[in-house]
């Protein structure tokens, strides 16, 4: 083994100690005391069953972990990668069809591997604890829809990163951040009209006080929503949700099915309040850019990588290429992406908690997000006290508790 093997190797198995160490944390955390202030929302067998809901997911996730590690780490040392290298390149296609061949059947195979457990997650687990709303027809109609999307999106843009590595020279990190940038605006505008609506209905909220309350909220914050819609949630799971997405004309506030039904006016407005604070304060553009700058990075980085043929001799491949370099070298990247991830993660929190600012100081008081929040948590099941490692590694919005303690904190305006 070169040094880059031991490199590679040493940082996925880091990765997944990492992953691992959280995940026992993260059991131990848990506390058979109700934290205060949740008595409204949550009964005694209910919080049994949220401690029981961690545990079996959290034991369940151990398994494709594992596996996912024994077949790379098995794959990688019976020479797979050499013999796909050599079995592609047999069949004289060119660069680029061949990268392409490449790895799509490296992806195939894993989302082959992830699906046993992801059929399980669903009609096993959502089953037993009553979330699951999903049929197998669209289970498995999902999958096929997620595959072709992938298949029309990922095709294009990937035959233009093997083709630019392949022949732009020294400047191809730029012009393959350029085509990766230009693709992730076309998609954030494409996305809430056109590829949502393949695995959702949106409909638009019906006459009534809900849409009085909302609306006559988004005047009075300057706020010009474009769309207001009602997504069928309820078709897959019994958890509520609300998100906020696009841009310009694009701009969309999505409320589930299942949130509209359980919850009264003014607490929807408190959460409608929370989303059109993303917007406010900047987050959706931020964190785009944040998103396409990070592209760039990793464009550059594996620019610097490609004609190293150390990396390609660490997995028993004698001649370099374009297509087995992106994968190798996302492998190379483990331990900056991690780096990365974490302070996306922090990021994300940070805008949770400006975001509830928002929504506090615009609609005058605390409690009707807090109320929200239990209400969602308590009916999702939610663990209430999560590890700090586990909240760190994993977690994009900050643990409810801290949530509750932040509204019902200090004057806040929607400055702030």
């Amino acid at each position: 083994m070169n040094a880059y093997a031991v490199l590679i190797l040493l940082a996925i198995l880091a990765q997944n100690a990492l992953a691992l160490a959280a995940d026992l944390f993260n059991l131990r955390a848990l506390r058979p005391e109700l934290p205060a202030g949740f008595e409204d929302v949550y009964d005694a067998e209910r919080y049994r069953r949220s401690q029981e809901y961690t545990r079996v997911r959290t034991r369940f996730s151990f398994w494709p972990q594992a596996l996912d590690l024994a077949l790379l780490l098995g794959f990688w040392f019976a020479g797979g990668f050499a013999w796909l290298d050599g079995w592609v390149r047999g069949l004289g296609w060119g660069a680029v069809p061949s990268g392409l061949l490449f790895i799509g059947v490296l992806g195939v195979a894993k989302m082959l591997i992830d699906l046993p457990f992801r059929y399980h997650s669903t009609f096993v687990i959502e089953e037993r604890f009553g979330f699951n709303k999903t049929t197998r027809r669209t289970f498995w109609l999902d999958a096929l829809k997620g595959l072709a999307l992938g298949l029309v999106l990922g095709t294009p843009l990937l035959a233009a990163i093997l083709f630019f590595f392949e022949r732009a020279g020294a400047s191809a990190w730029l012009w393959c951040w350029g085509i990766t940038a230009l693709f992730t605006l076309v998609v954030q505008l494409l996305a809430p009209t056109w590829i949502f609506p393949l695995f959702n209905k949106f409909k638009p909220l019906e006459e009534g006080e809900l849409r009085r309350a909302v609306l006559a909220y988004a005047a009075k914050v300057e706020f010009p929503l474009e769309g207001l819609f009602v997504i069928d949630g309820s078709r897959r799971s019994t958890k509520a949700n609300a998100f906020f997405t696009g841009f310009g004309k694009q701009k969309r506030v999505a409320l589930f099915d299942t949130l509209v039904a359980t919850h009264p006016v003014e607490e929807l407005v408190a959460v409608v309040a929370h989303e059109i604070g993303h917007y406010k304060k900047g987050h959706i553009l931020q964190g785009l850019v944040l998103a396409i700058l990070q592209s760039g990075v990793v464009f550059y980085l594996l620019s610097l990588f490609l004609g190293r043929a150390e990396l390609f001799a660490a997995f028993g491949v004698a001649q370099p290429s374009t297509h087995a370099g992106l994968i190798f070298f996302s492998l190379l990247y483990t331990p900056l992406e991690l780096v990365l991830s974490l302070g996306m993660q922090a990021f994300s929190r940070r805008n949770e908690f400006q975001a509830d600012a928002y929504a506090r100081a615009t609609t005058g008081e605390a409690e009707r997000l807090v109320s929200a929040l239990k209400r969602l948590s308590a009916d999702s099941l939610a663990n209430l006290t999560p590890h700090p490692l586990y909240v760190t590694l994993h977690h994009s919005h900050p643990p409810l508790v801290e949530r509750i303690h932040a509204l019902r904190g200090s004057n806040l305006s929607p400055n702030s």
